[in-house]
């Protein structure tokens, strides 16, 4: 069900300064914040050639010539470290989360993709409730899926500034960790082999009576993280009251429900790669290792807009390249797109020919500091940028682009000058001659640990941080044209680089 946040106007312009003060309107260091193509805005005001809006949870004067745009599609690749965490938002403003990041606890920023999208509907739309059309696992690999559990968690709702949310369907690739396989194999269950040699899991998380039975108690349960996070999805409503619906995609769905072939908002589901055997549903085994297997699984999504495309790969493997090349003989053209996520988050296990099929514009990169996978590769970057659509204009670049989430952040650190301990006459101070007598106990959570660290130092040896600029990249297209925007460090405007769309 849409959540129509009722803007009375939208940008239509690449970038725009909104003024605090109206005097101060159209000037360039104005105090104020940045508008992005798209934005809506509630007009409050109008008077003459300015307009006052609220837009982002802000208030502020801008030009009316700026506005008279249109609702776009919008997908923000968020800044959740390392992992994947991106939010599909259609002009008709469904909204599509597609993987979270590692959970809060786990992070070291401590946030999840949950805190942007509930930034979205609270500050920007001014809504108290979160509503999903669609929540959508990749796979089941804890950096992708740790962000949707912090949502669907009621204990840490109160985190957030939304009072609750809505998801009407959950969708997932169907490999699962099962307690009933043991612990040997990271219990993604049993496999059997077919005459073509190829092997194939034969036991799947399915729909929603598949996920109560493997929670409730009945048959295989499964187990863990991934366990608990659809025990969550299980206990789940929709927009309307109802049980939030589950169903496993594959290239057999061909189409995310609700959007097939004669939507505004086509999604084409590419992969995982599915079979069938005795009736039931099977899912590619690619490898012995459980690496490859849990991403080379990750569902595979194309999103279109008029003439845009959009591929959004998940951890796609080297041998999930080659298996879905076979798969789509043919119809390689299926890859080929304006936007690619960067497969696994710039990892060196991709398949050249895949990304040359891919031949994107624009390549965004998911990948975060202190994550321990040195990633993105440089050969990743650069092949990225080799297999990538060439437009050159005026004897300058236009594409390929290629951006990455961690490149995107930015931190200020700051040197501590003086500490005061107590309050009023009992307070001391501590300048800067002495911050080596102050001595502080704390915690480092790396990203993707499950518990934090013990620390100690003393304050004249520390940094403070002042500010941390998120590294979200933002696409928005009409369908016809396509922007890709990061938000600069130094004043917080956008940096903004347009392309035409190609199909």
């Amino acid at each position: 069900m849409p959540h129509d946040p009722g803007f009375d106007d939208y940008l239509s312009v690449e970038t725009a300064r909104a003024s605090y003060d109206r005097n101060d309107a159209g000037k360039d260091k104005a105090a104020g914040f940045s508008l992005l193509w798209g934005d809506g805005v509630h007009v409050l005001e109008g008077d003459g050639s300015l307009r006052k809006v609220r837009a982002r949870g802000q208030t502020g004067w801008i030009d009316k010539n700026q506005l008279g745009g249109m609702s776009l599609l919008e997908i923000y690749f968020i800044d959740v470290g390392q992992g994947d965490g991106l939010l599909i938002k259609t002009p008709d403003f469904r909204h599509i989360m597609l993987d979270g990041g590692y959970s809060r606890r786990s992070q070291p920023t401590g946030k999840s993709a949950a805190d942007f999208i509930d930034w979205k509907f609270f500050k920007d739309y001014g809504a108290d409730t979160i509503v999903l059309d669609a929540m959508i696992a990749s796979h089941i690999d804890f950096d992708h899926y740790g962000g949707l559990d912090d949502l669907l968690d009621v204990d840490q709702v109160a985190e957030l500034d939304c009072s609750g949310i809505t998801i009407d369907a959950f969708y997932h690739g169907g490999l699962s960790h099962w307690a009933a396989f043991g612990k040997t194999r990271e219990g993604l269950g049993p496999f059997e082999k077919t005459a073509d040699g190829r092997k194939w899991f034969t036991r799947l998380l399915d729909d929603r009576v598949s996920a109560e039975a493997a929670t409730g108690g009945t048959g295989p349960q499964l187990r863990g993280r991934w366990g608990a996070l659809i025990e969550k999805v299980v206990a789940a409503r929709s927009a309307s009251g109802t049980p939030t619906a589950i169903q496993r995609l594959s290239q057999q769905s061909e189409w995310l429900p609700g959007h097939d072939a004669g939507d505004e908002v086509p999604i084409r589901v590419l992969g995982p790669i599915a079979g069938e055997k005795n009736g039931r549903p099977t899912l590619l085994r690619l490898d012995t290792s459980q690496s490859i297997n849990t991403n080379g699984t990750s569902v595979l999504l194309r999103v279109d807009h008029g003439k845009a495309r959009i591929l959004l790969t998940g951890d796609l493997n080297a041998k999930a390249h080659q298996s879905l090349l076979a798969e789509y003989a043919g119809r390689e053209d299926e890859f080929t797109c304006d936007v690619g996520k960067c497969c696994h988050h710039g990892s060196e296990d991709v398949s050249f020919t895949f990304l040359q099929h891919m031949h994107a514009a624009c390549t965004v990169i998911s990948s975060g500091d202190h994550e321990g996978h040195d990633h993105p590769r440089p050969r990743v970057v650069a092949a990225s940028g080799l297999t990538g659509f060439r437009e050159i204009r005026d004897d300058k670049l236009v594409t390929p682009l290629v951006y990455s989430t961690e490149l995107a952040r930015s931190v200020e650190l700051g040197r501590p000058e003086s500490v005061v301990a107590g309050t009023g006459a009992v307070a001391v101070e501590y300048g800067t001659d002495r911050l080596d007598e102050v001595s502080i106990a704390y915690k480092v959570t790396a990203a993707g640990a499950l518990n934090p660290g013990a620390e100690r130092g003393t304050l004249d040896r520390m940094r403070v941080m002042h500010k941390l600029i998120y590294g979200l990249v933002n696409i928005r297209t009409d369908g016809n044209r396509i922007v890709a925007a990061t938000m600069n460090e130094g004043d917080r405007t956008f940096a903004v680089k347009s392309f035409d769309a190609r199909f």
